[in-house]
């Protein structure tokens, strides 16, 4: 209390002087229409500028709550796919019954760790062994292609991208049904390599390079990249081919996890199949 009477009469006059103010401003807005119409305008400007810098902020916050829920809403999209399904047609007394049964479905997780220029690189999502992500499930972006899981605890996963030394995958050129494999010699982020396509194959730049669906983790046609340049390998009749990725690691935030429910079954057949021919 003491406090405030002190402050009082230290600013004594500048109170009074203040009051006199608005009680000027306020008479003379009773008494003129035209200072009082100023005054309105200006006042409404003031609440106006106030609003929009208020509304802008929530907005700014609510930026991650949003792109969480879109990012949703794509996995599911994407799972309603026609090629996430596999469909079956069976003729039963001159009837026939196709059958749609799940093949891929998709669920949604934030990239919280990454890197994109060691030779070995790794990133780390949100998601684990409680939201259903598994060791060998594939990662997309909105983009395309990112890697594979590798390790997972009860809440978080690790990914090898395509972007680390060890990672292969199975492509094809969109155009030509030609397969290859997509591998990383390091470098520059932004682009990769394919290796494997016949030199019989006829090739131009800007080609597009998506995913073969051959190897049990993405799903078929998955956007790997562009070829920007290529070249003969001599003496193997095959192609190097330089290849501009269409995900951005450098800006990566949200990806899918892939979920293939037929991957168990396919990989213990190839597996009984290799052994039988042993």
């Amino acid at each position: 209390m003491d406090k405030l009477n002190d402050f009082i009469r230290k600013y004594s006059h500048v109170l009074v002087f203040i009051l006199i103010e608005v009680l000027s401003i306020i008479l003379i807005a009773q008494n003129s229409l035209y200072q009082r119409s100023r005054l309105v305008r200006w006042s409404s400007g003031i609440s106006g500028v106030w609003h929009k810098g208020v509304s802008g902020i929530r907005g700014y916050f609510g930026l991650k709550a949003e792109n969480e829920h879109l990012a949703a809403e794509n996995a599911w999209l994407r799972a309603q796919l026609a090629s996430s399904y596999i469909s079956y047609s069976d003729s039963v007394f001159q009837h026939n019954d196709t059958v749609y049964k799940q093949r891929y479905s998709y669920t949604d997780a934030q990239v919280i760790k990454n890197s994109y220029n060691q030779a070995k690189n790794y990133m780390m999502i949100n998601k684990g062994y409680d939201q259903g992500v598994r060791v060998d499930m594939a990662v997309i972006s909105p983009q395309g292609i990112v890697g594979v899981v590798v390790n997972c605890t009860r809440n978080f996963a690790t990914i090898m991208p395509v972007l680390h030394t060890d990672s292969r995958n199975s492509v094809k050129l969109k155009r030509t049904n030609s397969t290859g494999s997509l591998i990383w010699e390091g470098g520059d982020y932004r682009y990769a390599t394919v290796v494997d396509i016949p030199n019989t194959y006829p090739l131009q730049k800007n080609d597009t390079i998506v995913t073969s669906g051959l190897a049990n983790d993405f799903p078929e046609g998955i956007a790997v990249g562009y070829i920007e340049d290529f070249a003969s390998v001599e003496g193997s009749g095959f192609r190097k081919i330089r290849v501009r990725l269409a995900t951005d690691f450098n800006k990566l935030n949200h990806v899918y996890v892939v979920n293939n429910h037929f991957k168990a079954e396919q990989d213990s057949l190839m597996k009984i199949t290799e052994e039988n021919d042993e």
